[in-house]
């Protein structure tokens, strides 16, 4: 099965939390989402004001795929690949820039964010999360499904379905 090559949890993913609603405030973007080079959402926040985004998971995997077709052009002309992606519509903007290796930082903002201040908070976004980053490198926590845990599902499955014969 397929996994997402960055994790993000406990005290780590609350200050990139905290981060990308600083960056939304600031920036004046819609949505920020990291997402990793495999097309999975690693983490996401959408402004109060920002419309029902398109489904997320599709975009992030159109986001992997298109920087991946982008460090293959840069290649071609020599380069190891390009540190960010700009792209702008009539109503919508995109702006990526890589985290790491693995994942990158997207900033989706309308016509009402200038793409200048959408870059420079981003920008600062990412070096303050690439931080939190190298200092998220302990173990993940693991699940422990205790007997407490086995009685109260049985009880709940129970209640739902009838008792088990």
């Amino acid at each position: 099965m397929l996994q997402p090559s960055l994790e993000l949890y406990g005290e780590s993913f609350e200050k990139v939390d905290a981060l990308l609603d600083d960056l939304l405030a600031k920036s004046h973007a819609q949505y920020v989402l990291i997402v990793d080079l495999k097309g999975f959402v690693i983490a996401h926040n959408k402004a109060l004001w920002a419309p029902k985004p398109p489904s997320l998971d599709s975009l992030a995997t159109l986001i992997a795929s298109n920087y991946s077709a982008n460090l293959a052009i840069a290649k071609l002309f020599g380069e190891t690949g390009f540190k960010e992606m700009i792209q702008q519509g009539d109503r919508v903007g995109m702006y990526v820039e890589e985290l790491d290796e693995t994942a990158l930082l997207v900033t989706l903002f309308d016509t009402t964010a200038a793409l200048g201040r959408v870059k420079m908070f981003t920008k600062k976004a990412v070096t303050e999360i690439q931080t939190i980053l190298s200092e998220n490198k302990g173990e993940a926590p693991t699940m422990n499904f205790d007997e407490n845990w086995h009685n109260s599902t049985r009880a709940l499955i129970d209640g739902l379905f009838g008792p088990s014969k």
